[in-house]
């Protein structure tokens, strides 16, 4: 019996579908094999001069590099730290000179490949956790700069773990299909319309700073624009990054230019303070820039233009919830933060009016409770106070009633938390 029209109309679109995967895999690795082709750049090795040695210090600073290339407890730089992220765990790799397990029989012209194109030594594809996205951006003569700092480290020979990424995303077809979505490589063009240190802030911030890698809105597969700060939940889901954009998140443009410096520098300001993943960028990155390197950051980020976020209308917590909230907050934080959330000015931070509390995610709010609240080490504030954390001393049930009360509480206008959500941080 022959089909039927319906089913061969079926067939017919299957077919269809079929065709047009087997067309995108072909496209996909045609763009892995054409991005795998990219040669690196050879000619002698850069000389390693004393300026550039220290531009290169300064470079790694401003990205915080061993930040992520630093396991706990390990050497500085020999990689292992685990990274996670929505699609799995990429450990990070060694940057010491090791010549086995590191950077040690790279090129320079390898090294500027991976940062400015996001390839292995091999021609291998990079994940984008390594954030070359940005550091395309970096002009050759940097890069030189930086791969001759990592020269400097000791040698450590320590062979980072296997990634554990989920299938399709530990495919170099999948990855490939990503760069041609979200990657476009290019070295940071000046622009005439603005000022020098306009130009130096926007180089820094959208480059080696990659500031957008938390401070961007992620789209499902993990893409994001290098120079839009709308915020959002960072990769490993633990902390929130605010908005850049939004006064009553992250915003500086209503602050002074000093203020901003201050907080990049101090860790604090008569606004705000640091903590979390800001506080180390702070405590082992932006703190030792120089002075001009901080303006010209903050000349810039005083430039975004203003979006304000989508708010969700106001609505009361029950009141038995802000009740034992009440009572939590008596016993465990009113004697540091004072009776009406007014804290201790440069000691305890005031949770009424602080945006950290009132913005629209409880996220950090949350962390603050559970993690303790640490400001970094800086030269301004060498032995800062911190606040301890509750996250063995109190229930999910606590901490989303104390989290609720302080966000509702001396004019404190922001949603109420639910148990759920600190499950969740947890």
């Amino acid at each position: 019996m022959s089909a039927t029209p319906n089913r061969r109309a079926a067939r017919a679109g299957w077919t269809i579908v079929a065709g047009a995967i087997v067309a995108a895999l072909a496209l996909t690795t045609a763009v892995v094999l054409e991005r795998r082709g990219v040669p690196a750049p050879v000619g002698p090795a850069p000389e390693a001069t004393a300026e550039r040695l220290a531009r290169g210090a300064l470079l790694a600073r401003a990205g915080n590099c061993l930040a992520c290339h630093t396991a706990r407890g390990g050497e500085p730089g020999a990689g292992g730290h685990a990274i996670t992220t929505p699609f799995g765990l990429i450990v990070s790799s060694n940057l010491t000179p090791d010549p086995d397990t590191g950077l040690g029989r790279w090129t320079a012209g390898e090294f500027w490949r991976a940062l400015h194109h996001g390839q292995s030594r091999d021609g291998r594809l990079l994940y984008p956790a390594f954030p070359y996205t940005h550091t395309t951006r970096l002009s050759r003569d940097d890069v030189d700069a930086l791969y001759l700092h990592l020269r400097t480290l000791p040698p450590v020979t320590r062979a980072p773990a296997p990634h554990a990424l989920r299938f399709p995303y530990n495919t170099q077809t999948a990855l490939a299909l990503w760069r041609a979505v979200y990657f476009e490589p290019g070295e940071y063009v000046p622009d005439p319309a603005q000022s020098p240190a306009w130009n130096r802030g926007a180089y820094l911030v959208t480059g080696v700073a990659h500031c957008a890698a938390c401070h961007a809105e992620r789209s499902a597969l993990g893409g994001s624009a290098i120079d839009r700060f709308d915020g959002g939940l960072m990769p490993d889901g633990r902390w929130w990054a605010p908005s850049l954009h939004d006064a009553g998140e992250g915003g500086v443009a209503g602050w002074s230019p000093d203020d901003t410096v201050a907080l990049l520098r101090d860790g604090r300001n008569r606004h705000a303070s640091v903590l979390g993943p800001m506080a180390a960028v702070v405590k082992d990155g932006t703190q030792h820039l120089p002075e001009a390197d901080l303006r010209a950051m903050a000349t810039y980020l005083h430039s975004l233009p203003a979006r304000p976020v989508d708010r969700p209308a106001f609505e009361p917590a029950e009141d038995r919830l802000l009740t034992r909230g009440a009572r939590l907050y008596e016993q465990h934080c009113a004697q540091c933060h004072g009776d009406a959330g007014e804290g201790a000015a440069g000691i305890y931070p005031a949770l009424a009016g602080h945006r950290a509390v009132t913005q629209t995610s409880p996220v950090n709010t949350i962390q603050a409770i559970l993690s303790g609240g640490f400001t970094p080490a800086t030269a301004a504030h060498p032995r800062p106070f911190g606040m301890p954390p509750y996250r063995s001393a109190l229930t999910d049930d606590d901490v989303a009633a104390v989290a609720s009360f302080v966000r509702q509480s001396w004019g404190n206008r922001a949603g109420a938390v639910s148990a759920l959500d600190v499950a969740r941080a947890r």
